[in-house]
């Protein structure tokens, strides 16, 4: 029996294998970039980035199976008193919770695409900064801390939340919204942080957002 056809058929077994693209973008709305030329790539999340399901008060996981898919994760932080733990909507969220505010709820989520995955943090705090009209009379703020030897980079950007073509965001614009978003980098990283919602209830949140990166701790 003649071995040709076996060979043609490993051949493209090869070819197919190392044509596989293993990054992606530190959040789903990123996909949406793509379609506006931020030339983002389409996320393809490792195992390790699957949903840690609803967090405690502590900001660790609860239920069944998830504190095994939290220790993956490789970070731990303490979710603020009031902000109510949600079920992730996606698998690009390893956690989500719900702000409160008297503006109206906001939205924490937070990705991990494991060790390395993601994307720079320059790239990601540009591409959060693009999700948000700037108003003219305002900038975005930006800095960098270190937390229990984690280097936080944050950015803080007021103005009118743009909707995203994939359905991802807003199906409208947002006026008067704010996001806050972090890159939190360290052994087994990096993390992303990002909140958004109106402008009147992050405004009383910021604080505690910072306060809640700054107890960000590995597992």
């Amino acid at each position: 029996m003649s071995r040709k056809p076996w060979m043609v058929f490993l051949l493209l077994l090869s070819l197919c294998a190392c044509g596989r693209d293993q990054s992606g973008p530190a959040n789903e709305e990123a996909t949406a970039n793509a379609d506006s030329g931020g030339g983002a790539a389409t996320a393809t999340p490792s195992p390790s980035a699957s949903p840690i399901g609803p967090l405690s008060s502590s900001g660790r996981a609860v239920g069944s199976g998830a504190g095994a898919a939290a220790q993956g994760a490789g970070l731990d932080f303490d979710l603020p008193a009031g902000w109510q733990s949600e079920t992730p909507q996606t698998n690009m969220r390893m956690a989500q919770a719900s702000i409160p505010g008297p503006g109206g709820a906001g939205q924490l989520a937070v990705f991990f695409f494991g060790p390395g995955g993601g994307g720079g943090v320059e790239d990601n705090l540009q591409r959060w900064i693009g999700q948000v009209e700037v108003a003219p009379s305002t900038q975005p703020e930006r800095g960098t801390f270190e937390a229990n030897g984690f280097r936080i980079t944050w950015v803080d950007v007021k103005g009118t939340l743009l909707p995203s073509s994939m359905g991802m965001g807003p199906a409208t614009e947002q006026p008067g919204s704010r996001l806050l978003g972090a890159v939190v980098e360290g052994e087994g990283g990096p993390w992303f942080f990002k909140a958004t919602g109106p402008d009147a209830t992050l405004a009383s949140q910021r604080d505690t957002f910072f306060t809640m990166l700054r107890s960000v701790r590995g597992t």
